[in-house]
């Protein structure tokens, strides 16, 4: 957690010189970070984390919502939706945090304030009027910046439905019900935070944890910097990683694509079907492999960089539990008929190994499931590792309910009640009441509006264009009704304890049930009661960003206004192009030799539709089914944080028990498929080493550089893979033709199902 003394946005420590800056004082000192009690958080704020982190001082004075924040805003916006979509759909994923645009838009908008006019320009027809330049950069310029980059950022997750629907299923898709469903799913959960705001950003005891870090990183890129003796400027040292980054991905991204993934067990043993299954870093457990990509270590898990040690080592014992031990008792003992099918798949399979033909089993007329020719095909199949992987969703849900009420129930219990009291009694710490006094709040029926729209132009998209997307009005509604009943108490455990419960497995669990048999009808339930939720979440945690950078509201909600629409049309407008010009895309088996396009994610999501959507939970995880023993996750998810929480408290003093995360235990290894073995060993190789060595041994250097570092690598690779796209791979310019031209790591046989009699093309006959 960040701490240490807070510095103002003057770059002055914390003081009570008034000046420009609005320190409240209603009754008290007005003095800082050390209060406690009724004293403390009637001048200061209740949670002291808040106390050391967060100034009490304002300067209303200064310009946020400016013409540079609008250009920088914009682009930031656009590039990383760009890149982030166009990445998506590739081999080795990549994602762009806002991190990058927040450390790049430091210098363009110093050299911005430096060199534009300050002349002001006038609006034709009205009396408005703006500078180009209104003085120098300021840090609530560039937290607005950063909140339009977080839009471009995030990913839109109704992409997935288009990509399954055109690349996987073959369907049309009117165009206009695609984008509607990509923009609805982003914005209806604007209704929901703009009815809970007052809890989640008002009250000082929903504090949101992670905003804590954001707000230490931008104090510290406004203080003054001196360049060290023999060293760099942090924009100095972020424009040597960004080169080598940008110059070395030309060899992993065009000339030797095989480098991203390195079995040396495969190597040796080109002919043995169970050595490649324990070496193969991309089809098995990847004993032995490694890669030499920055894509590969960041592409799936995101930089290892940003996470916390104790979150590295929780992540790396749930791989290692999972795929070292309970995977390969269970393949090698046949259960669920293992060996039928691949080790490591997130496909279909039917009862005689083969890939499952969904196109037997769905009516084409109507695109839901045809029972009678269900019955006389197969039940539906998945490969052990995918198997396990549900059951571990379903630990995961139930671990995340039983951590937050053991370790965190007892802390948010009492949060909550002094929030309502606060509430009845109006009473607010010094941060909410600066942003009473100083600023104009966004009234409520701006997201009155916003959630009828949005409301209306769902049903319409689901409703209209032929009903494409299966989902009756009562199932949009029920949707709807699942994210506002839970937005307010999951948001309540974000808040305080910065874990959010996700509402996929639950809401396609629900409409499995309810309506089987209708695979888009199942995911854009998932997706508008699940997104909607994390839509509301995330734009109730930045504007609680906004309330501690004393940003004012109306400027920050049309700023995450304005950057969620331009991210959904840059994301839909980046699928669209893709899907409908790279010919095969999300193909493998038809796909040229060496082509990025495999669409890993995608992959699975689509598999999801078939598992829940076409067959539905009740003929698979019943008696109907193959797999009723992943019911078991669920008990076994709510009991194993019991055991944690009983040590924590008889051994109060060994400070590392607390630090057992089962959810994160369960979740870490949740990620694999679509990442892969080898994602996983070069992420904690990574991390472990900067998050512990460089951290334990050069704390300083660490502290100045890592994230900075971690932006760098990100962005050389973003540039590096886009231009290679647009000047050569969009022309079918692959790569020269070559053993290294393959992006995986050559352990072919890694893929084979093992069981007497099973056959596989490419694959020898048991």
């Amino acid at each position: 957690m960040a701490g240490g003394v807070a510095v103002n946005g003057n770059d002055q420590p914390n003081s009570d010189k008034p000046s420009k800056l609005d320190i409240l004082d209603d009754g008290g000192s007005g003095g800082g970070g050390g209060g406690g009690g009724e004293e403390g958080e009637i001048n200061d704020n209740p949670i002291e984390q808040v106390r050391l982190t967060v100034p009490i001082t304002d300067d209303a004075s200064q310009p946020a919502l400016t013409f540079r924040t609008w250009v920088l805003g914009l682009m930031s916006c656009v590039i990383l939706a760009f890149v982030n979509q166009f990445f998506s759909y590739r081999t080795n994923q990549l994602t762009i945090t806002s991190v990058s645009a927040q450390i790049v838009s430091l210098p363009l908008g110093k050299l911005m304030a430096a060199t534009l006019p300050r002349k002001k320009i006038g609006v034709p027809l009205t009396n408005w009027s703006f500078s180009l330049n209104p003085g120098p950069f300021t840090l609530k310029e560039h937290v607005l910046i950063t909140i339009f980059a977080s839009s471009g950022s995030s990913g839109v997750y109704a992409i997935n439905i288009i990509t399954i629907v055109k690349a996987f299923y073959h369907r049309s898709i009117h165009p206009l019900a695609a984008y509607l469903l990509a923009i609805t799913t982003q914005m209806i959960g604007y209704g929901w935070a703009g009815v809970f705001r007052k809890f989640l950003v008002d009250s000082p005891y929903m504090w949101w944890p992670a905003n804590l870090v954001q707000v230490s990183l931008f104090r510290a890129f406004h203080e003054k910097e001196r360049r060290p003796r023999g060293g760099t400027t942090r924009l100095q040292f972020f424009s040597l990683v960004f080169a080598t980054s940008f110059a070395y991905y030309i060899i992993p991204g065009y000339f030797f694509p095989s480098i991203s993934a390195i079995s040396f067990v495969c190597l040796i043993w080109k002919h043995s079907v169970t050595a490649q299954q324990i070496g193969s870093g991309m089809s098995g457990l990847g004993i032995g492999s490694f890669g030499l990509d920055w894509n590969t270590v960041a592409g799936f898990l995101g930089s290892p960089l940003a996470n916390p040690g104790f979150v590295i080592v929780n992540v790396l014992v749930g791989f290692g539990l999972f795929l070292y031990v309970v995977i390969p008792i269970a393949y090698w003992s046949n259960s669920f008929e293992a060996k039928k099918f691949p080790l490591f798949s997130s496909h279909t399979f039917d009862s005689t190994g083969a890939k499952y033909n969904v196109t037997r089993v769905l009516n084409q007329a109507n695109f839901d499931i045809d029972m009678d020719q269900y019955n006389s095909y197969s039940k539906l199949y998945l490969s052990v590792l995918f198997a396990f992987n549900y059951g571990l969703s379903f630990a995961t849900l139930t671990a995340t309910i039983s951590h937050v009420c053991l370790f965190h129930g007892k802390t948010i219990y009492q949060m909550w009640k002094k929030t309502t009291d606060q509430l009845k009694g109006h009473f607010a710490d010094v941060h909410t009441r600066i942003m009473k006094k100083n600023y104009e709040q966004v009234p409520d029926w701006w997201f009155v509006s916003i959630l009828v729209i949005m409301g209306g132009l769902a049903l319409f998209a689901c409703q209209g264009f032929g009903a494409q997307l299966q989902l009756p009005w009562w199932g949009v509604l029920f949707s709807f009704a699942i994210a506002f009943v839970f937005t307010l108490p999951i948001g309540v455990v974000q808040a305080t304890t910065n874990i959010q419960v996700g509402l996929n497995v639950i809401t396609e669990l629900i409409i499995g049930f309810i309506y089987p048999g209708r695979p888009l009808a199942n995911v854009a339930f998932k997706t508008y009661g699940y997104i909607s939720m994390a839509q509301a979440l995330s734009f109730v945690s930045d504007f609680k960003l906004g309330h501690y950078m004393k940003i004012p509201p109306k400027s920050m909600f049309i700023v995450q206004l304005a950057g969620t629409i331009v991210a959904s049309v840059v994301y839909f407008g980046t699928a669209w192009w893709l899907l409908t010009t790279v010919e095969n895309i999300c193909d493998a088996s038809l796909l040229s030799e060496g082509s990025p396009w495999t669409c890993p994610g995608d992959d699975v999501f689509y598999n999801a539709s078939i598992i829940w959507g076409v067959i539905g939970p009740k003929r698979m995880f019943t008696k109907e089914g193959n797999y009723p023993q992943m019911n078991w996750f669920f008990l076994i998810g709510l009991l194993a944080p019991v055991p944690v929480w009983i040590l924590s408290r008889k051994f109060p003093n060994q400070k590392w028990i607390p630090l057992i995360n089962m959810p994160i235990i369960f979740s870490g290894a949740g990620g694999l498929l679509p990442a892969k073995s080898v994602n996983y060993i070069m992420w904690a190789i990574v991390g472990i080493f900067f998050n512990f060595y460089v951290y334990s041994r050069f704390k300083g250097w660490w502290a100045r550089h890592t994230y900075i570092l971690s932006a760098g690598l990100d962005a050389g690779v973003a540039f590096t893979g886009v231009l290679l796209f647009l000047t050569l791979q969009s022309y079918d310019v692959i790569g020269p033709t070559w053993w290294g031209l393959q992006a995986d790591d050559h352990c072919s046989l890694a893929k084979c199902p093992t069981a007497p009699g099973v056959k596989a093309p490419g694959c020898p006959t048991f």
